[in-house]
Order: C-alpha cells, then structure tokens, then sequence
C-alpha cells in the first residue's frame, strides 16, 4: 500500500480549508435562524390562525376571517363574560343560582339540570368549562344578565369591543343556529382576552371532577391537556354543522399562544391542527427582554408646571423570532412640548419595538402621569405673592 504525505504547501491548503469551514460553522451559529414556513396541507382544517395574545400578532392564518358555526367555542365569550362579572364584584363564585325552565331545556352536551334545581357559580363553571354543558351555560347566563337574550347582547357588545368583525352570537351555547358565527381570528381574540383572567386555568386544566355529591362526573373534553406540553386551556366544541373546532392555548417559557382552528371532520384533527400550529409557533418564536428608553418629562407650555412625566404599561418581555433577541430597537415618539391644560392619562406619544431589519415587534401607547392646569392671571398672581413672601 502506497502512502503519501502532505509536504508544507499542502498542509497549508488543509489548514485554509479547515478555517473556511470553522467561520461558517461560527457564521451558522450565530445568525438569526429563519422561521420555517407552515403550509397549508400540515393543518387539516379548513380554518385556522396562531395568535400572540399580548400583542395580538397573527403567526400563521388559513381563512382567518371566514364566518363560519363555532359549535361550544361559543362558550369562551360566555366564560370571558362571567369573568368580568366575578372580577367586579356583581356575581360570586358562591352564589346559589337557580336553574330556569329555559336552562333546564337546553339539549346536547349538558349535565341535565333540572327546573329549580340549584348550583353554586363555582359549579356551573366546572360544568361549562369542563363538559361543555349548555344547560349550565345558559343557568350562568341568566345569573349575569338576567336573561338569555339580555346576555346574548352582551355578547355581541363585548364582541364589538374586541374588533371581532366576522361574529354574531344567536346563543351563549354554541347550539347550531342559523346565523350564529364566528370566525378563526375573532375567536383568538376572544381567548386572547379571557385567559387574562388566570382563574379560568383552574376549570380548563382540571381533568376530572364530580358535582351532586360525586354522583355527576364530568371529564374534559380538550384531550391535550394530558398530551401537549405547557397547555393551558381552551375550549372545544363539535356540532354537525360547525364540525370538530378548537382554541388552545399554551405556554412555554413566558412564551404565550392561541391556536384556533375551525371544521376539522375529525377530532384526531382537530387536535393534532391544534398541535401542530402550536409546535409551529413554539419552534421559530421566544421571548426577550427589550431594553426600556429613558422617558424624559415632556414640556409644559402656559402651565401651572413645567413639564409632565410619562407613563405607560410597558412590556416585561416581547415576541421575536429565535434568533433575535439582541436584534430589538426601540423609537420613542414625542412631541417637544404639550400646551397646558394637560389632562392625567392625555396621551402625549409612543414608543415603537422593532427589530433591526424593520419590522414592528409592538407599540405602547405614552401617557401624561399627572394632570397640568393652565397658567391663568389669579394663579400668576398668587405665584407671585407666595415668592414675594418668601423673600
């Protein structure tokens, strides 16, 4: 066997060879990493959106905005309404509520409440959250609003106020009912808003329980929560019309989702969309820390004081793609000086995340902290007075 040996000149091309391939690995290592399309034919679902709850960002959409029947996903709007309510005081989770000849007439999926039977709100949420049971949903309804047509109001108000275009609520059930839609992205924003209210975790993660004295078990209906890693909710619904449908909702390190999808034929389709839009958004997005400007007081003209301070709810942590995290600018937007009066809380500008190739991470609004009153002859004149004194 013959062997033959690099001479000097040769050693010196193997070690220019192994510095070229040693700056690409580098070069590899450190660049953003690209985010990995998802196409169409992975979500089998003929409706679908993956949202960002905090800054509302759509990460994918497959007929966003097509209206279309939600079957029990109805009920996030029902639960975000009962929410609010528990939050300001008007009903408690102790409360005795007393089912109606209506609730009790409800069909489909449900716990059989009887006329006059009575439950805590505590229970009909387990109920409604957990069995998707629309007598109980109605009986919680009515607590609310006093009626089912009083809260369906509500509702589609409620819905208005969220931007939801593409909605119009019949029920607060999900039943099929002619007319009654929604759509992928309107329903993201409605799980958007309800998983601000951290008590809802405690009915959507709870896998089995029992009312009437253990005699009436109740077993989720979402399945991931015993399969998808960082689940947090949502709510499922399935009727003939609306087929199988989904908003699920995760997190994984301080890294929030909803995923909706909508007409799935199957439930093993709807879960593995839901799963896959997740893992999808998981992959090829994180979290970072973006670095907060200093907010300097605005000047005050004609004012009482001179200047106003800034607030605002900034953000602990931003959305960006792996990658990118040490890619974030930020711009502040002000004006040079604001004429009194100012009013507290007077929006007076805004401070812009972006990432360096310019693309807009999220806006915060800028706000006057304290309220300026108006320079006037009298207060001139009691300013003068008081310096005089102190003389």
């Amino acid at each position: 066997m013959k062997m033959e040996f690099l001479n000097g000149k040769g050693w010196r091309k193997v070690g220019a060879g192994l510095a070229v391939g040693m700056a690409f690995f580098l070069a590899a290592l450190f660049l953003p990493i690209p985010v990995q399309a998802l196409s169409d034919d992975e979500v089998k679902a003929p409706s679908a959106v993956l949202l960002e709850p905090q800054t509302g960002k759509v990460l994918y959409a497959k007929n966003a905005d097509e209206p279309r029947p939600i079957a029990s996903v109805t009920k996030v709007m029902t639960l975000l309404l009962v929410m609010e309510a528990i939050d300001e005081g008007k009903i408690s989770l102790t409360d005795t509520v007393t089912a109606s000849e209506h609730a009790a007439s409800m069909g489909g999926s449900d716990i059989w409440l009887k006329a006059g039977e009575t439950m805590t709100v505590d229970e009909l949420l387990k109920a409604t959250v957990i069995m998707s049971a629309n007598d109980a949903a109605v009986a919680l309804a009515e607590h609310v609003a006093g009626s089912e047509d009083e809260f369906i109001q509500r509702m589609n108000q409620r819905a208005k106020e969220l931007g939801m275009t593409n909605t119009v609520f019949k029920n607060c059930n999900g039943l099929d009912e002619d007319g009654h839609v929604s759509s992928a992205k309107d329903v993201a924003l409605m799980s958007a808003e309800l998983i601000k209210h951290e008590k809802i975790f405690d009915y959507t993660l709870t896998w089995m329980d029992y009312l009437r004295d253990g005699k009436t078990q109740l077993v989720n209906t979402n399945k991931l929560i015993r399969s998808y890693n960082g689940i947090t909710g949502l709510k499922t619904g399935t009727t003939s019309k609306a087929g199988s449908c989904i908003s699920a909702t995760a997190k994984r390190n301080g890294l929030s989702l909803v995923a909706v999808v909508l007409g799935c034929e199957t439930t093993a389709d709807r879960f593995a969309s839901a799963s896959t839009l997740l893992d999808y958004g998981f992959a090829n997005w994180t979290t970072a820390t973006p670095e907060i400007p200093a907010l300097n007081p605005v000047p005050v003209t004609n004012g009482m004081e001179t200047q106003v301070e800034l607030e605002s709810q900034l953000p602990e942590s931003l959305m960006v793609p792996k990658g990118m995290e040490q890619k974030i600018k930020s711009e502040v937007t002000l004006p040079e000086s604001l004429e009194a009066p100012v009013e507290k809380g007077q929006l007076v500008g805004s401070i812009r995340f972006s990432l360096e190739n310019g693309e807009e991470l999220a806006t915060y609004e800028l706000y006057a902290k304290e309220g300026v009153a108006s320079l006037t002859f009298s207060s001139l004149f009691q300013i003068l007075f008081h310096a005089l004194i102190q003389l």
